[in-house]
């Protein structure tokens, strides 16, 4: 008898630590871009965020729970993985600083001033298609959609 008839269906097997430490250091960096992003208009925060939680969740539990708890950025991964939502502010304000960072760096770049935008506007366009937060429907807590 194996494991899984004796236990019923037994948990998956965990990843090697060296795998769990790759996704948990690209989550790092992810999440490091996504503050940065704050700060840097050619940065948005909300896909690096996105991408944080997505390699967080196959190397650190704890520091996934961290980030869905996270008072900011909880928020936002919790819509994504729910609707693949993001709240309008954040689309607009990505929008807003993408377009900044890619006058800026046209401007400031010595060669290849069109692949920040091309970059940037790939993004955007990317963004453009997702759904807001605020047009969906309002869900009670036990999950049956309401009226507005």
């Amino acid at each position: 008898m194996n494991l899984r008839t004796q236990a019923g269906a037994a948990e998956p097997p965990l990843r090697p630590v060296w795998w769990r430490a790759l996704w948990l250091s690209a989550g790092l960096v992810a999440l490091l871009l996504g503050v940065v992003g704050i700060f840097l208009p050619l940065l948005p925060t909300t896909p690096f965020v996105l991408l944080a939680a997505a390699c967080f969740s196959r190397g650190s539990t704890r520091c996934e729970r961290w980030l869905l708890s996270h008072r900011t950025f909880g928020p936002m991964v919790r819509d994504w993985r729910r609707h693949r939502a993001i709240p309008r502010r954040a689309r607009w304000l990505a929008f807003a600083m993408m377009a900044i960072g890619s006058v800026v760096a046209a401007w400031s770049l010595p060669r290849l001033q069109w692949l920040p935008a091309l970059c940037c506007a790939l993004v955007a366009l990317w963004m453009a298609r997702l759904p807001a937060r605020e047009d969906l429907p309002l869900q009670d807590s036990s999950g049956n959609s309401g009226s507005v």
